[in-house]
């Protein structure tokens, strides 16, 4: 999952832009033209594996990498590529690779995370062939281009990178990057729990948030610093009804009985709550939008985070939608069984994002009281996990800070909650601090395509990121 540039920082301008923006590229730092051709190697090769749920492409892009590290200096012992099965019938696999530190390590390991797993594009669809690298108008195009195999390229060269110049990290870096992150997502959850005798650390990078963006003319509107994001919880409504002949309705009827659940459903609003890194977010948002409704919004609830009507005129805002509350939303239906029966069962699925710290039962016992008793609620089988908010380590804040001020200086940098969810919720949940610190950049919203038709990186972007991930591990981990 990735929602890019962090979208929700700033409402944009409608005008066209066929291309990144020129203020962006006139001082942008290269990389040297080998580095450049490995680069386009391994994202090429990347890009054309298409790594989907179902088509078992997964085991060959984990071994082509660690082929990869291997190459590049990494011992046999330190690359596993651990195969696993996320959905029955569909192959995956993780990669996890571990540089050691130079001599005794002075810090407990850093834990570097992405995914090499995308969702499904189809050539019809797109303007380009979906697993085919198109480089044109100063970007890349293909599926995965963004969501995250930029990701996993950016942060393994940067490391090959850092390797051939002798650096001599002074505590252990690993790095995951898992093969159901658009699923299941086993792969984290193996990777927090039996696979922590290699996973183990004090904290995560996760290359699959953050990010920075730019209005169509080229202005800079922040970097995002992701330290929270929801649960995800998945909930069934279960109507059922003794029936009958439909030429006999009965005052009682499961499809009514749903559809009157989920209206209530539709008019409820959960409490409003605010955390550390809400707090920060909408502290600089307010700013942002100054003596607008909104901005005066913004501050009414940062004053009061009990004042719902407040927290609703944020929520209006299509980009602020999750930011304040638990969300749930009915996601699909299912119903009756014969066109002349009344219907014995009515079923829908609703989809909650809860806030972090929130245990989903208590977001269960909200819903049942919200709908009432005729309705039975059912969590799906695979529990969500209630995943604390990560602390703003200055360690992790500085070394970001630097990283993305040294391509783009005064760069404003704004914690986050995702309102979606990456792996890094299976390490939270388990006591390791996740921070979404990727330093790709786009257009906002033009680039915004993750899953979508035509995804899109500007190519500046990829060798940015690079050099973004060099300094961070730098800093992190060096002497």
């Amino acid at each position: 999952m990735r929602l890019l540039f962090a979208a929700s920082l700033l409402a944009l301008s409608a005008s066209a832009m066929a291309e990144p923006p020129a203020s962006t590229l006139q001082k942008a730092p290269k990389l040297p033209s080998s580095w450049e051709a490995t680069t386009r190697e391994i994202y090429k090769t990347a890009i054309e594996m298409p790594t989907v749920a179902g088509r078992n492409q997964l085991p060959a892009l984990a071994n082509y990498l660690a082929g990869k590290l291997k190459a590049a200096g990494w011992a046999e012992g330190d690359v596993h590529v651990l195969p696993y099965t996320s959905i029955p019938g569909n192959d995956t696999a993780a990669l996890i690779a571990r540089w050691p530190a130079a001599g005794k390590p002075t810090k407990k390991p850093i834990l570097i995370l992405a995914h090499m797993d995308v969702v499904e594009a189809l050539a019809s669809d797109w303007g380009t062939d979906p697993f085919k690298l198109v480089e044109k108008e100063g970007y890349f195009y293909g599926r995965g281009t963004g969501d995250d195999k930029q990701g996993v390229v950016a942060t393994m060269v940067a490391l090959m990178k850092l390797r051939a110049a002798g650096f001599k990290p002074s505590r252990d870096i690993i790095v995951l990057y898992t093969g159901d992150e658009e699923t299941q997502g086993k792969g984290a959850e193996l990777g927090a729990t039996e696979w922590r005798k290699w996973t183990d650390a004090e904290f995560a990078l996760n290359a699959d948030a953050g990010d920075c963006g730019f209005t169509r003319s080229g202005v800079p509107i922040g970097c995002g610093l992701q330290t929270s994001e929801k649960t995800y919880q998945t909930y069934v409504f279960h109507v059922t009804n003794p029936g009958g002949h439909s030429s006999r309705p009965r005052p009682d009827n499961a499809i009514y009985e749903l559809a009157d659940a989920l209206k209530a459903l539709q008019a409820h609003r959960f409490t409003p709550a605010i955390n550390e890194t809400t707090r920060a977010y909408f502290t600089e948002r307010a700013k942002q939008e100054g003596d607008s409704a909104l901005g005066k919004a913004m501050r009414a609830w940062l004053a009061n985070e009990q004042d719902g009507a407040a927290a609703d005129v944020i929520e209006a805002n299509e980009l602020e939608v999750g930011m304040t509350r638990t969300r749930c939303v009915a996601t699909r239906l299912k119903g009756g069984h014969a066109d002349n029966a009344l219907p014995q069962l009515a079923e829908a699925t609703v989809n909650c994002r809860i806030l972090p710290g929130v245990e989903p039962k208590v977001i269960q016992a909200e819903l049942q009281s919200v709908v009432g008793p005729k309705v039975t609620i059912v969590p799906d089988a695979d529990a969500g996990r209630p995943t604390p908010v990560s602390p703003l380590r200055k360690d992790v804040v500085d070394a970001y800070t630097k990283a993305v001020r040294a391509r783009f200086p005064g760069q404003q940098i704004i914690p986050q909650m995702s309102t979606g969810a990456t792996d890094g919720l299976e390490f939270r949940a388990r006591g390791i601090p996740v921070y979404g610190v990727n330093g790709a950049w786009g257009v906002s919203p033009d680039d915004e395509r993750a899953h979508g038709k035509d995804e899109r990186l500007p190519v500046q972007a990829l060798w940015d990121n690079i050099l973004h991930w060099e300094s961070m591990i730098r800093d992190l981990a060096g002497k």
